[in-house]
């Protein structure tokens, strides 16, 4: 790998840990309170009441935002939600 490509790929790692993403959770009518509380705490790292406090924001608001941070570390997380069927999208 050249200088230039580590510059680049350098600049980019920089500007992804700089760049504030969002990870939204959606509402459905399927799944319980138990299982979203469940699914962020092991996924977003949440504690029990942060956990809670989501799934009732997402309850009543329709959606609410339960972790922000790089892409790169979000991306994994994302997917994990939707694979627990969850709704999500990365902003």
């Amino acid at each position: 790998m050249g200088t230039k490509e580590k510059i680049s790929e350098k600049i980019l790692s920089d500007t992804d840990s700089l760049h504030e993403n969002e990870i939204i959770l959606f509402n459905d009518d399927v799944n319980t309170f138990d299982h979203v509380i469940d699914t962020l705490m092991r996924v977003c790292d949440h504690t029990l009441e942060q956990a809670k406090q989501c799934s009732i924001i997402v309850h009543y608001k329709g959606k609410c935002s339960v972790k922000s941070g790089s892409y790169s570390d979000l991306k994994p997380r994302y997917t994990k939600l939707l694979e627990a069927g969850l709704s999500a999208e990365i902003i």
